[in-house]
């Protein structure tokens, strides 16, 4: 798969953890996970860091750890909390999510075995099924993949990630027009995010109508990045 498909599903995965939760309910642990949710995941690590010297130890504050640490771009490290995490707690679904977050775009058939434990505990977790569809669109295996984002719809019927996410992957095994039907309304809506706005843009270039696409991506990229992107849209295998 090219690199600029495998960019957009890895970014759409809308895949962080389960909302970590100390027992008892502690609610600067929600305001760690308040501020990953909220786009500054420099604050929700000094939080982390701040339970982990109160708490000790703690699968929970590990994971919370993880996920900030994911989200600074700072992978190994990441992988490190989660580890830690599920040497406290070897069912930690957090721990399991995050660390096939971080196995996506490199090793997906492994990312796909951490979702599959995930759901082995939370058959209708929608977060691990929507994963689940990425790791497998990712392998190649579309079919499967839409039958994932398929449960995860049907456990949160409002989860716009696995409906875009459908939606890319309809694209992908050569669905075009019905992948277009269900990604529109969502790009194109009030509020759409530039993630979901840029699937819309790949599903128009790989269906052959690259000039509504690049309507789509110059807002948000220089034309030179436009051009590299619908390449490699057209070049996408259909199947």
């Amino acid at each position: 798969m090219q690199r600029w498909a495998i960019a957009v599903l890895v970014v759409l995965c809308g895949c962080a953890s389960d909302p970590p939760g100390l027992r008892g309910g502690q609610p600067s642990l929600a305001t760690a996970q308040a501020a990953l949710s909220g786009g500054a995941p420099d604050l929700a690590l000094r939080v982390c860091d701040g339970l982990l010297t109160s708490f000790g130890a703690n699968a929970d504050v590990f994971v919370c750890q993880g996920d900030a640490l994911t989200a600074l771009g700072r992978g190994a490290e990441a992988e490190g909390r989660f580890n830690q995490a599920l040497r406290i707690e070897r069912s930690s679904t957090g721990a399991l999510t995050g660390l096939g977050r971080l196995s996506l775009q490199t090793r997906p058939a492994d990312a796909e075995a951490l979702f599959l434990r995930v759901l082995e505990q939370r058959p209708r977790n929608a977060v691990a099924l929507n994963n689940l569809g990425i790791a497998r669109d990712l392998q190649g295996r579309h079919a499967a993949a839409q039958t994932a984002y398929g449960e995860a719809i049907a456990a949160a019927p409002d989860m716009r990630a696995a409906q875009i996410n459908l939606a890319l992957s309809m694209a992908l095994s050569g669905r075009s027009e019905e992948a277009i039907r269900l990604a529109r309304p969502i790009a194109t809506a009030p509020g759409a995010t530039v993630q979901e706005r840029h699937v819309l843009a790949a599903v128009l270039g790989m269906a052959g109508q690259p000039a509504e696409a690049t309507r789509l991506l110059q807002p948000d990229l220089p034309m030179p990045q436009v051009d590299e992107a619908l390449e490699g849209y057209r070049a996408l295998p259909s199947r």
